[in-house]
């Protein structure tokens, strides 16, 4: 069974935390809507939505993704970078143990899950201004005796490593190559972002089909013709606050939909 944990949009969203664009006003019964129709699009492709508690209080508690990364063998709560977002694991990790073991990043030591890039058995962490090399440490000794492999990425210019490369099929990553070092990735073959669309990176891989913004045309267009399968999803206010496709669920396998 495939789970997709979200989080309602929180009716203070407008005053979500920004770092790299100038902040615009936000229209939350539009984004709403946006998000109803993303997690429709998930049903579509075979996952079961699991909704977490809502969160009115915390502007940016729709993005789920930030707070665990979802493995086979566990799951681990992460310490996000923004003081204002902590408060948002406690209910994530609730619902997550009923699927996993848990493991946690400690103080003082911060990760955003948008951070995390997993290709196999690889990890691919992005060092921004919500990730820092203490957390790196910490996944690399909680991690590394399971078999995987963690990989510090530089980022520039972006909130996170999965706004500048996500995975979209096997062996092939799309990618800002402004905002992060390609040749970190090699040799997995890297699909860039058309130049007009620089926020065009965040895609969603579900099986042989990627969720996208449906504003990003030309990078879809590119997409297609490399053969992936683009199921596109309206995500404007979203963007207003620095969010993607991928912030606003973990997606995971289980045995069982958990009482």
């Amino acid at each position: 069974m495939l789970i997709a944990v979200t989080r309602a949009v929180s009716p203070t969203f407008a005053q979500c935390e920004l770092t790299h664009r100038a902040r615009e006003p936000i229209d939350v019964a539009r984004a709403e809507s946006e998000h109803a129709a993303y997690e429709d699009a998930l049903r579509t492709l075979g996952a079961t939505v699991v909704r977490a508690a809502p969160m009115p209080d915390h502007p940016d508690a729709v993005f789920v993704e930030d707070t665990a990364i979802v493995l086979g063998e566990v799951a681990l709560v992460t310490r996000p970078g923004a003081l204002s977002r902590r408060g948002e694991t406690t209910s994530v990790a609730e619902l997550l143990g009923r699927y996993r073991t848990l493991a946690s990043i400690t103080p003082p030591a911060t990760l955003d899950g948008g951070d995390v890039l997993v290709v196999g058995r690889t990890l691919y962490v992005g060092l921004s201004s919500r990730t820092d090399h203490a957390a790196l440490d910490q996944l690399d000794r909680t991690l590394r005796p399971r078999d995987y492999r963690v990989v510090p990425v530089e980022v520039t210019g972006c909130l996170h490593l999965k706004s500048a490369v996500t995975a979209v099929a096997d062996g092939l990553l799309l990618v800002n190559p402004r905002w992060v070092a390609a040749g970190a990735f090699a040799p997995t073959t890297l699909l860039p972002v058309d130049e007009t669309e620089p926020d065009a990176a965040n895609a969603l891989r579900i099986g042989d089909a990627a969720l996208f913004p449906d504003h990003h045309p030309r990078t879809a267009r590119r997409l297609e013709e490399a053969g992936v399968r683009v199921v596109p999803v309206p995500c404007g206010e979203v963007a207003k606050a620095e969010g993607g496709v991928t912030c606003c669920s973990l997606v995971f396998s289980a045995a069982s939909l958990a009482p």
